[in-house]
């Protein structure tokens, strides 16, 4: 007995001890990952409140647990706080990640094997919406039969024409798609999501927009207006350019309220974590208040940063279309290693990126381990404060791993001596607390 309490008091210490060199590890780390981002302190605070440990199934005021006063109190302020910054008539902010509000929509507007219509993965798609024979959550999950999209590599787009066409085919075979799921993991450009509505209605399908990694972008007017746009419904996770608890949001019409909720609660979630409904709720108010900044420094840094790549010979890609509307870029580094060696090389440097798959892998068929490309996003640097002049920076230290092959280790001490000046969130209503401090509450 007491050669395991030993035991677990050792585990229990490795436990702490990795948990705090995590954060002094990002705190020295500059982090390009396109689907992460860092809460402001306030955020954070609710992430560690006591709502963590309850219970509240069901609608507010509509519960059954007891104990929910001020847990709806607050589920209604982020319910109300999303309608009003994405113009929403009806929100539902129990869905617990991104992918379960994909489940929502996949549940309340198409049944098991009928056909859906999205991007494959090296043309951006998400493995939440791919088919069962790559182990997609709408193939696996829902059993949807998954066609993709046709697609404009040269421009990194959805081909409409071509798309009507094979619409129109799959028509003549019993195939009518019954959605239509737009988003991307690797979102440059906006989706043209009027044409892909007009196709839809033709043949009595719903058109649902992904908007996980650009919601805080649409958030501050920078993006575009799916909604209004014609989407039935906008699903999102909330950690990326939203920059708030990982979490999951569903926006869309009243008419399709009393559908969606049901779907939610019971079909897809008991408890709903409501200590990242507060968080949410914050981000939400930090998203009304500062979002039309943010949103245009993300976009004009990430447009910078692919420039000063660009002129380092890394060859980030639509560089005839301004590299990328959004956060993101992609680069083929093909021509100096492959995207795996490129993102162990600059972690080992200090730089957090995340190998990525390029259209030209689809017709190489690359196996997506060791791909042609990289992906990078600025929201993470930009919330921090950094600017043009840190993104041709990051651009050259880049360029040092990459291009000209010189140690990761060499690289590190001037991305530590960088990332010293930026270590408190912008964008925020409260940034004392640093933005990689680890706080000890034990």
């Amino acid at each position: 007995m007491e050669v395991s309490l030993e035991l677990a008091r050792q585990k229990f210490h490795r436990v702490l001890e990795l948990l705090e060199s995590h954060h002094r590890f990002f705190r020295e780390s500059i982090s390009l990952v396109a689907s992460e981002n860092v809460p402001s302190p306030a955020v954070r605070e609710a992430l560690a409140s006591d709502f963590g440990n309850r219970y509240a199934e069901g609608w507010p005021g509509e519960r059954l647990y007891a104990g929910c006063r001020y847990i709806d109190e607050v589920e209604l302020l982020a319910i109300q706080l999303g309608k009003e910054v994405y113009e929403a008539e009806f929100v539902d902010v129990r869905p617990i990640s991104g992918v379960v509000a994909n489940m929502a929509a996949y549940t309340a507007f198409a049944q098991p094997g009928d056909t859906m219509m999205a991007l494959a993965i090296p043309h951006g798609g998400h493995i939440s919406h791919g088919k069962l024979k790559w182990g997609g959550t709408a193939g696996v999950v829902r059993g949807l039969e998954v066609e993709r999209y046709e697609f404009d590599e040269e421009n990194y787009e959805i081909d409409v024409d071509a798309t009507r066409r094979k619409v129109e085919r799959l028509s003549r075979e019993g195939k009518v798609p019954k959605l239509f799921m737009l988003g991307a993991s690797v979102f440059l450009f906006p989706h043209p999501v009027k044409e892909i509505k007009q196709i839809a209605d033709e043949y009595g399908g719903k058109v649902v927009y992904d908007a996980a990694h650009v919601a805080g972008l649409i958030a501050g007017k920078r993006f575009q207006d799916p909604l209004r746009e014609g989407a039935d419904a906008v699903t999102l996770s909330t950690h990326k350019t939203l920059a708030g608890p990982q979490h999951g949001m569903i926006l869309s019409w009243s008419r399709y309220e009393e559908e969606l909720k049901r779907v939610v609660f019971p079909g897809l979630v008991s408890n709903h974590h409501l200590h990242a409904v507060a968080g949410l709720a914050i981000a939400l108010a930090e998203a009304l208040a500062f979002y039309r900044e943010y949103a245009s420094r993300i976009v004009e840094n990430a447009k910078a940063l692919a420039q000063a790549l660009y002129e380092r010979g890394i060859k980030v890609l639509y560089e005839h279309r301004g590299f990328t509307e959004s956060h993101t870029l992609i680069a083929d580094v093909s021509e100096h290693m492959n995207g795996y060696e490129a993102e162990k090389r600059l972690e080992e440097a200090g730089i957090i990126l995340n190998r990525n798959l390029i259209p030209k892998d689809f017709r190489l068929k690359t196996d997506y381990r060791t791909p042609s490309g990289v992906r990078i996003g600025v929201q993470e640097v930009t919330r921090l404060g950094m600017g043009r002049g840190e993104m041709v920076e990051i651009a050259e230290l880049i360029s040092r791993v990459i291009v000209k092959r010189e140690e990761p280790g060499k690289v590190r001490e001037r991305v530590r001596e960088l990332k010293k000046g930026f270590q408190h969130v912008k964008y925020a209503f409260t940034s004392e607390t640093e933005a990689y401090q680890y706080i000890r509450i034990r």
